[in-house]
């Protein structure tokens, strides 16, 4: 296995409390130097949300913000601008920071299923529920998120881009419970070979490392790793105890981002009763104990944007001593 970062390293998934970039991207760096980090800080406002700030990056799509949420545009007015000025605002930022930097660098975008959920047609019905509507948006995103990889490799020419794909909505899509627009029914399931295909659009466009992140229930660990994912990210409490197809993923090779601590305020466990639950999935599959740190990076459960800046600092710094017990006490 040759994965860009090394064993027993930590990670984040996305989203961070304030509206601090510069500060937020220090913390970053700081606490999780094996493999860091573009932050997102919803808390600005529409554009800097996982939807809006991903379609900020679409190519001949234009969005604006409805009161019912993301909706698409004749043309580009304020609210893609908007989008697209956070972007590059923090990349500016995460430039100057970051200045030569080399190694693992991550950064984020919506996947298309998620972000086909999240945005609405002109007539007010989510794109999800339009094959052809899906197709163009998959087209522009791919289209998008390659410029964007470029731009930061530009940016960042020593550092090795790892690109996340956000797919939270992606378990529901498939089984046919995203809501209409008027609430009233649900769209109709996605077929897994058409998701497969439009996620391996996406991933193949930038060449990047490609990373899944689903924090839901029934992640289809087979039809992400069908569609090109080398690394899988998921809530590790929500991972159920019998599961054939995550097995399959780990003995073909894919990384697993486990989050292992909560997205929002708590009282932190001990170390090792942290570490313990990680373990145990490893060994429940019967995977040799040495895999485990190269294979697994540890991480928060999700984003941390509902988090105190204090328990954020706690958090991180947790996950990043989880991973290295892992590595370093792989028997304890």
């Amino acid at each position: 296995m040759d994965f860009p970062w090394g064993p027993g390293t930590a990670t984040g998934v996305g989203s961070y409390p304030g509206i601090d970039a510069a500060e937020t991207i220090r913390v970053v760096l700081g606490e999780l130097p094996g493999l860091p980090h573009l932050p997102e800080l919803p808390a600005r406002g529409p554009g800097a949300d996982m939807i809006g700030r991903t379609a900020g990056l679409l190519v001949d799509l234009a969005v604006h913000v409805e009161p019912s949420g993301w909706r698409f545009s004749d043309r580009p007015g304020r609210d893609t601008r908007r989008s697209h000025d956070h972007l590059v605002r923090d990349l500016d930022l995460l430039e100057e920071v970051a200045e030569g930097r080399t190694g693992p660098l991550k950064i984020q975008v919506c996947g298309p299923w998620t972000l086909a959920a999240g945005i609405e047609l002109r007539s007010g019905d989510r794109a999800l529920k339009d094959p052809g509507a899906v197709r163009d948006l998959t087209a522009s995103l791919a289209e998008g998120v390659a410029r964007h990889v470029a731009d930061v490799r530009r940016r960042l020419p020593g550092a090795e881009i790892l690109l996340q794909l956000d797919e939270p909505s992606l378990p529901a899509a498939l089984a046919g419970e995203i809501p209409s627009a008027s609430g009233f029914s649900r769209l109709r399931p996605v077929e897994p070979p058409v998701a497969e295909e439009m996620i391996r659009r996406v991933i193949e466009a930038p060449g990047a490392f490609p990373v899944v992140h689903c924090c839901a229930r029934d992640v289809p660990y087979t039809l992400l790793r069908g569609a090109g994912a080398k690394a899988i990210s998921v809530d590790l409490a929500l991972v159920p105890r019998a599961d054939d197809a995550l097995g399959e993923t780990i003995d073909a090779g894919v990384a697993l981002f486990l989050g292992v601590l909560p997205g929002t305020d708590t009282v932190l466990p001990r170390l090792q009763a942290t570490a313990a639950p990680v373990r145990e999935l490893w060994r429940r599959f019967g995977f040799p104990e040495r895999r485990l740190a190269e294979q697994v990076v540890i991480t928060p459960a999700c984003g941390l944007a509902g988090a105190s800046p204090r328990y954020v600092r706690s958090a991180l710094e947790r996950c990043r001593e989880t991973a290295r017990t892992l590595y370093e006490a792989p028997e304890s």
